[in-house]
Formats: structure tokens, sequence, C-alpha cells
């Protein structure tokens, strides 16, 4: 079992997208919007197959791809559940699990095995490829409160050996009715340990009710918040469960405002994305065809060692096949900048 703030040759993976139909996505370069502020609606979806989880998702979306490298959001529960997510495979990211509540039992193709509990930050490398399953502790379900994100590596980082680490003892900052705990990145003077490999910030906000919160901000960043418990105006807009707000760039600060029963948020940001991806599936990649070969590899037998790494033993073999690709070849969505509201 692993221990906190350890890094080795794999990874404490998220729960990943495993809808049997996945649709197929281009995720281009994007440029600074300036500061808006748009809500961008959470979708519902079902994971896991029978004894999977129903997700509410914010990004990937048409009009926004990605929040500078973050191209994946999805908050499962809080919902009683028990997880059997059997090994399936990733490339091209990191994958960032935050708990609420609960506790996941993490294994992968590297003979990692790691549980996560709240608090904690578990990173993701995939490189060039691993595969990983996701059990809850025990045979009875558990509330479950977990937030799961994707960053897209940059073309000089996503050929490189998998690895995980774990990180126990996050840098945090307080004030009067207010913590910031710094999961990736630099903000309020604090610089989390966590890998990463493009310019990038993520925090977790708890803001007591009617807590005032003055958050300097890069300007060169976009950022986004979403409200993960409770409710909170932020750069004056009243924000719920649910929907993700997407605040652009230009902005050196916001100001956050706790709601009647208090609030927890998730700030997400980074320098907007600089590459062209196409994601589907698990895997994010620079073309159709390299997504094809990743499919392939996971589909046969005499490659998936080599690309994803040998059998989990506990598992015995057990995987999630991947999905059929689409008839056609991966179709370009882009960010609709006319989508965007001015502040």
């Amino acid at each position: 079992m692993l221990t906190c703030a350890r890094e080795i040759s794999g990874y404490r993976g998220a729960m990943s997208t495993l809808e049997r139909d996945p649709s197929e996505l281009e995720l281009h370069r994007a440029g600074g919007t300036g500061a808006v502020a748009r809500r961008i609606a959470a979708r519902r979806v079902p994971l896991g197959g029978p004894r999977g989880m129903l997700v509410t998702r914010t990004i990937p979306e048409r009009t926004l791809p990605t929040v500078g490298p973050w191209c994946f959001l999805d908050e499962a529960g809080p919902v009683e559940h028990l997880s059997r997510l059997l090994p399936h495979p990733h490339i091209g990211l990191q994958t960032v699990s935050w708990l609420v509540d609960g506790a996941i039992v993490h294994r992968d193709t590297t003979g990692a095995e790691a549980t996560i509990l709240p608090g904690q930050l578990n990173v993701m490398t995939s490189g060039r490829g691993i595969a990983h399953s996701e059990f809850t502790p025990g045979e009875e379900a558990v509330l479950t409160h977990l937030l799961q994100l994707w960053i897209a590596l940059p073309d000089a980082a996503r050929w490189q050996a998998p690895h995980f680490e774990q990180h126990c003892d996050l840098p945090r900052a307080d004030g009067e009715g207010w913590s910031a705990t710094v999961l990736f990145g630099e903000l309020l003077g604090r610089r989390s340990p966590a890998s990463h490999y493009s310019p990038i910030v993520g925090a977790e906000l708890r803001l007591a009710p009617g807590a005032l919160l003055r958050l300097p901000l890069d300007d060169a960043f976009e950022h986004a918040v979403l409200v993960a418990r409770g409710s909170a105006v932020v750069a004056g807009e009243s924000v719920e469960r649910g929907p993700l707000l997407f605040l652009g760039t230009d902005r050196a600060s916001i100001e956050l405002l706790g709601g009647p029963g208090g609030a927890v948020l998730l700030l997400i940001g980074g320098e907007p994305l600089g590459e062209d991806l196409v994601m589907w599936w698990n895997f994010v990649g620079r073309s159709h065809e390299e997504i094809v070969a990743a499919r392939e590899a996971w589909e046969d037998p005499s490659r998936r060692a080599d690309r994803y790494g040998p059998d989990i033993a506990a598992h015995a073999g057990a995987r999630v096949p991947a999905p059929p690709m689409p008839n056609a070849r991966l179709t370009p969505r882009t960010r609709r900048p006319e989508s965007d509201t001015i502040a």
C-alpha cells in the first residue's frame, strides 16, 4: 500500500469516462477571451454500467472544451455508492481526484495500490499509457462525493513514463471565515508540490456564511469556479451547485462571498490551451490516428502490456473493453467566443 507524498511508476487515477458511446471531440487551441461570466450547464452522464454512478459533467462542452489545460471535470455524488470500476486505460493526460467524502481503493498496471481519503490530492500522469481500477473499500455502499478532473499533457510531456503521486499536507491560506487549499500551482503566496507540465492553478476554497474573500489571480490565466457544496456570489454572480462559472482571462482578482450556508468551491485555471487536442473515451491525443492506435493496443492482447502494462493481478484479467470507434473521423468542435457574456 502507498503512503502520502510518495511517487512511483504508476498512478492514482480517477473515475473515468466509461460511456458505451462516447462523443468524439477535437479541442482546438484557444486564445484569451477577456473577462467574462458564463455558466456552463452540468450534464448528467451515467458511468460504469449497472454498478456505475451518475455524474454531472461541465467540461468538455461544445463552447468550452478547456479551461487552461484542464480538459475534463466530473462531479460524482454525494451519493451512497459501491464502486467497482474494472481496469481501463488512459493516455496523454493527468487525472486529478479530490474527495469531499468517501474512500477509493486504486490499483494500477505498475502494481501500485493506494486508498484515497478526503483532503488528499491524487495525481496520475499517464504519459504514453497505463490502466487502473477503482473500488470502494469493502462490500457495502459508502457516501461518496468526488471531483474528478483531467489535465491535458503538452506535447513535450505526453510520451513520458507513467507515475503517481499523493499529497496529504497541501499548502493552505486562511483568513476571516475562509480558507484556500492549493492543489496545483501557486495562489495567495502558497505553492503546491504537485507535478504539472503547463502553467496552471487549482484550489479548494471554503467560505463561511457571509465571509468575503478577495482572491488575487494571474490575469494571463483563464479561470472557472465550481460550487461543490452550498452557494456563493463569485465575481458578482450568484452560483449554486451544478453549473461551472467560466470567468475568462484578464482578471487580476475576484471577490467571493459565502452564501447563507457557506460554500465549498473548486477554482481551476491556467494559460489558454496552446495546442490542438483530439479527445475520445479515456484518450487525449493529437490526431484521429493516435486515438485509433491507442484503442487497438488496448483491445489486442499481444500489444496491451507493451502500451499499458501487465494485467492487475487482483482482477484476474478482467477489464473494461473499449467502445467502437465512430464511423467517421473525429470532427472538430471549437470554442464559440461569441457566446461569452461580458461581466
